[in-house]
């Protein structure tokens, strides 16, 4: 079926991202994965190449666009080539909204020309220990000092993607108690340089897949932030958290169904070349079988992302229609990466086959995001059930 979800403007984008992938990330990635993270100044060429401004409006500095399908773009061709851009994601796909919400005038100024030139790398902490998805539990104080003229930080977050690199990241904290009617109350933004004293960079996390994305702990210990910094109102914060979660889990959904578009892909120039009995794999009736469901499920799974891209852009796709998409899409990936590893036989098990490396990265997109569990409460609530 023809896909309709692209312009002639996004595929010369495609084309671009396709040729600085191949000359910029694959002949560093394997040194980018023994490392654990991308280098800093990868971030400056991404930031060269426009990747940082699209969605940026043009008093500051970017292209002024207001799509998501750019940034859908750069899932599909990363999840295609095997590689990542480490914490970059998180920059674009959940900071830039905030920013351009409810930051002042004042503040896009101050921070959208480094954003866009990838010199002022952002990430969001919202997760402490032992709160996982109840946001409105969390611990870090940010108390307000007797001068007016800044906030006092503590606390400790993690999963922070981005955290050790980022120069700015988007504190979620408590700046008053919860009322009595309302638990999510008391909770605002702060954007806090990280090179505050007392901000400190704790464990880079040891995860099974994401190898090059960044991911720490972070901690707070008196912390001075400015009042010019906090971002939006305060204490309403997590009505604004709220309010940004379809755009993240469509996010997560495009990138699962890229990541399984991917696996078939790898697959298919896998079993050609393998030759099993004197045969190549991909003769035997079982892998066309295989690779022929996993493709109908691909096919199925881009329909449900092209089109909650599409209602995004038009500014109608709802949360519990980003809830199923992810649900759907993280679903199918998870079921065809499998299929297609197995084809791989002890192959698929090793890290140099970037389907094992799919596999590894893949398990996170049913929990960051919203839980698989979350998304079905969510798709049931909206059915009146």
């Amino acid at each position: 079926m023809r896909r309709t979800v692209y312009n002639e403007d996004h595929e010369s984008f495609r084309a671009t991202l396709r040729a600085f992938i191949e000359g910029e990330v694959v002949p560093h990635y394997d040194e980018w994965l023994a490392a654990g993270q991308v280098p800093r100044d990868f971030y400056h060429k991404l930031g060269e190449l426009g990747v940082f401004g699209i969605e940026v409006p043009e008093e500051y500095g970017g292209a002024g666009v207001e799509s998501f399908k750019f940034q859908a773009l750069v899932s599909e061709e990363t999840a295609r080539a095997g590689v990542s851009f480490g914490g970059s994601g998180v920059h674009v796909a959940l900071c830039l909204p905030y920013l351009k919400a409810y930051a002042t005038d004042e503040q896009k100024k101050r921070w959208l020309p480094g954003f866009i030139s990838g010199e002022n790398m952002f990430a969001i902490a919202m997760t402490e220990p032992g709160t996982g998805s109840d946001l409105a539990g969390m611990k870090t104080t940010a108390k307000l000092s007797d001068d007016g003229t800044h906030y006092v930080l503590n606390g400790s977050k993690t999963f922070i993607t981005g955290g050790v690199h980022a120069d700015r990241v988007i504190v979620c904290a408590r700046t008053a108690p919860p009322s009595a009617d309302d638990r999510r109350f008391g909770i605002s933004l702060l954007v806090v340089d990280t090179k505050s004293p007392g901000y400190a960079v704790g464990r880079k996390l040891d995860k099974i897949g994401l190898k090059t994305s960044d991911t720490a702990e972070l901690s707070f210990t008196d912390v001075e932030v400015p009042v010019a910094d906090l971002l939006g109102e305060e204490n309403k914060g997590f009505s604004y958290l709220g309010q940004n979660l379809p755009q993240e889990r469509l996010g997560i959904a495009f990138g699962a169904y890229a990541q399984a578009a991917a696996a078939v892909r790898f697959t298919k120039e896998y079993v050609a070349d393998r030759t099993v009995f004197g045969k190549s794999v991909s003769s035997f009736q079982n892998t066309k079988f295989e690779l022929a469901a996993c493709q109908a499920e691909v096919d199925a799974a881009q329909a449900v992302a092209d089109r909650a891209l599409e209602a995004h852009d038009a500014g109608e796709l709802t949360a519990a229609e980003a809830a199923s998409a992810k649900l759907f899409c993280t679903e199918v990936a998870s079921r065809v990466i499998d299929r297609c590893l197995q084809l791989h036989g002890g192959y698929g098990y090793m890290n140099e086959y970037p389907i094992a490396r799919l596999y590894a990265d893949n398990r996170v997109n049913r929990i960051y995001g919203g839980t698989s569990e979350v998304m079905k409460m969510i798709i049931a609530k909206s059915m009146g059930l």
